[in-house]
């Protein structure tokens, strides 16, 4: 498939605008040539007007292509652009001018088809003044347009185009319907130019700029209807090209135009620096709004803030003090030494007033005060306050060189501002806090898993008894231990432990508590030993205000025998079947971590019982015997020895299952148990 080259409209529109000017030169040529030999040329002057409307088309889609390119807002270089554009053309048809003086009534002075060239040159450059001119206003017309407005120039350019082709109407006379259409034009052309919507856009410096390039435009329009007007007078001409509507119309629109623009640019100097200072006082607001991210510090909007408040009021100097434990941030000191910062700073704590302002009990509605400053350079004073989340965090003081500096005018300014920058501020904090606060839960995510992994997926036991075991912790992770281990094939260890506190820490020192386990119970210790042990080890690794609570039992398969001691843990629950009645292990044992020496083995004993089967044993830890409901009633030890002997036929499973259905409608539906919570359960076949 054949690809056709992309078609470049500025350039094809000016080959045409050139190739149509080339050819309404060679006509004019020919017909004058015809003139002198008194030959018939045969070209009608209808071919000129053609020729001419054409090239009025091709120089507006050139100019209308290049121009919209141009940002809406770069209202200078639009206007410099007709300016130079101006110039050019003036300066053509002056160079022209000067020529044919130079010449006076010399035989070339009175060439015709010399004076036709020129006059066609003179004919293109003021019809590429027009039209780029035109096309550069409306621009600027259509700057903030509204639906009036963009009718308003629709309307316009239908009448220009009207013009354009009037030409065969009223075949070049000057006559009534001639001056009733262009009355009309200059009618929609003063409609138009009341649309200067961007000359308030425009800086101090720029609307001088634009009052220069403006008066050049005004200057360079007369010059070219003075000439314009001199060659309509021209008998030498054989077809006037000048005295057109369309032209005339574009003059009247681009000077009409000129002026007023001239005019309220001129009119709006004196009120440009209130102007400007409104802008930057808006952009200084922009940037406030915009100038914390999460990744940056609290001293850019600072900055920006004291900035913005300086230029808002004019002040002469200022600083700004956070309160000591915002001792992160460093003080900021603008155009004033320190020395002097001291002595002012000094001498509004003398001041009254700046003590009750400082002391109000509502700091959110505390606002900046204005005070009178006795010192050699700075006259006036205005205290404003930084509050953040209803807590005045520091103070911005500025200071100026003139007594009363301060308006209200200003001062709401500088109160809208700092509200703004504390809004920042304290959003920034509180964004920072959100990502701290995420991160911790995603540690505390992965410190769950870690404790999930050290409690045992698969708890060691033979067919003879039947166990399971369930923990649950207060927070994201806890304190709580289990554990089974199989010494051989007769006898197997149980082991259940709870570290005073809760959850992190309490969970490091279970994690040291199932190594402890897992090293001392394969030495082949009695229950005391290992406790013994086992104290002796915690000591040197726990903080000492942590200890930790245990109860382990060895049960020997073959002689029917279970070796309990117990570390200060709740006492162990045990049902015998025989008897048909439960009773807690209760003797002495103190828990680990607490007596850090060798007295500790004066308080462990050992307990050796014999089981039968159907017995259950019940290993739990305190989060709940202490469990409370909403009451304050705490759930109890009888209360667990009740359930089980009352669900003794079933199953570990379903006897831990009632224990903890029964626990949570203890405490109730909504109810949070405070206290991590474990237990065992084991029932001999």
């Amino acid at each position: 498939m054949v690809k056709l080259p992309s078609i470049h409209i500025g350039k094809l529109s000016l080959l045409l605008a050139i190739l149509v000017w080339l050819s309404l030169l060679f006509v004019d040529l020919v017909r004058i040539f015809g003139m002198i030999n008194e030959l018939d040329s045969g070209i009608s002057e209808e071919i000129t007007w053609i020729l001419e409307i054409l090239f009025f088309f091709t120089l507006y889609a050139f100019y209308n292509y290049s121009i919209g390119k141009i940002s809406q807002g770069d209202f200078l270089n639009l206007i410099w652009r007709g300016a130079s554009t101006g110039l050019f053309a003036s300066g053509v048809g002056l160079v022209i001018e000067l020529f044919y003086l130079s010449l006076g009534e010399s035989k070339i002075g009175t060439e015709p088809f010399l004076q036709n060239f020129f006059y066609h040159v003179n004919f293109a450059w003021t019809s590429i003044f027009l039209i780029s001119t035109a096309l550069l206003w409306k621009h600027l017309i259509l700057y903030q347009k509204s639906k009036q407005v963009v009718k308003q120039w629709q309307a316009f350019e239908f009448a220009m185009l009207v013009a354009a082709f009037f030409v065969f109407f009223n075949k070049n006379n000057f006559d009534y319907s001639f001056l009733f259409g262009l009355v009309i034009l200059l009618i929609l052309s003063i409609v138009l130019s009341g649309n200067l919507k961007w000359i308030p856009y425009l800086t101090f410096k720029e609307k001088w700029k634009s009052l220069l390039f403006l008066s050049i435009i005004l200057l360079s329009a007369g010059f070219l209807f003075r000439r314009l007007i001199s060659y309509g007078t021209d008998d030498r001409l054989q077809i006037n090209l000048t005295d057109n509507l369309f032209l005339m119309a574009l003059f009247g629109f681009i000077f009409i135009y000129a002026l007023f623009s001239f005019l309220v640019t001129l009119f709006n100097l004196p009120t440009s620096s209130v102007f400007e200072q409104k802008l930057t006082e808006a952009i200084n607001f922009q940037r406030l709004s915009q100038s914390i991210q999460p990744e940056e510090n609290e001293e850019q909007v600072l900055d920006i803030l004291m900035d913005s408040c300086m230029s808002a009021s004019y002040s002469d100097g200022a600083w700004l003090e956070l309160n000591e434990e915002e001792h992160s941030h460093q003080e900021q000191v603008r155009f004033m030494d320190l020395e002097t910062k001291k002595e002012i700073a000094e001498w509004i704590k003398t001041q009254k007033t700046a003590e009750v302002w400082a002391i109000g009990e509502k700091p959110e509605q505390l606002n900046p005060l204005s005070i009178r400053l006795e010192h050699p350079k700075f006259e006036s004073a205005l205290l404003v306050p930084l509050v953040i989340n209803k807590a005045v965090i520091g103070r911005m003081v500025l200071c100026k060189e003139v007594k009363d500096g301060f308006n209200k005018e200003m001062v709401n300014i500088i109160s809208t501002f700092t509200r703004q920058a504390c809004i920042a501020v304290e959003n920034h904090r509180l964004l920072n806090q959100a990502i701290q606060n995420e991160r911790y839960q995603e540690e505390l995510k992965i410190a769950q898993r870690v404790q999930k992994a050290l409690l045992p997926t698969r708890l060691d036991h033979p067919k003879s008894f039947a166990i399971c075991a369930y923990s649950n912790a207060a927070d994201e992770v806890g304190g709580d231990y289990y554990d089974t281990f199989k010494l051989d094939e007769s006898r197997y260890v149980l082991i259940i432990g709870d570290v005073s506190g809760k959850g992190t820490s309490a969970a490091f020192h279970m994690s040291q508590m199932k190594g402890i386990f897992h090293s001392l119970i394969q030495l082949g210790l009695s229950p005391a030993e290992f406790m013994i042990k086992a104290n002796s080890a915690l000591s040197k690794c726990l903080e000492r205000n942590h200890f930790i609570t245990a109860s382990i039992f060895i049960i020997d398969l073959e002689k029917k025998e279970i070796c309990h001691s117990r570390a200060g843990h709740v006492p162990t629950l045990v049902y015998a079947a025989k008897e048909q009645k439960s009773e807690f292990l209760m003797f002495d044992g103190l828990g680990l971590g607490i007596l850090r020496n060798n007295l500790y083995e004066n308080h462990v004993q050992e307990k050796t019982f014999r089981y039968e089967p159907g017995d259950i044993l019940v290993l739990i830890t305190d989060g709940i015997v202490e469990a409370k409901n909403q009451k304050g009633l705490q759930f109890g030890f009888e209360r667990v020895k009740s359930l089980v002997e009352i669900n003794h036929t079933k199953t570990p499973k379903e006897i831990e299952q009632v224990l903890i259905d029964s626990l949570h409608s203890f405490v109730g539906g909504d109810g949070m148990i405070d206290d991590d919570y474990s237990l065992m359960v084991v029932k001999f076949e």
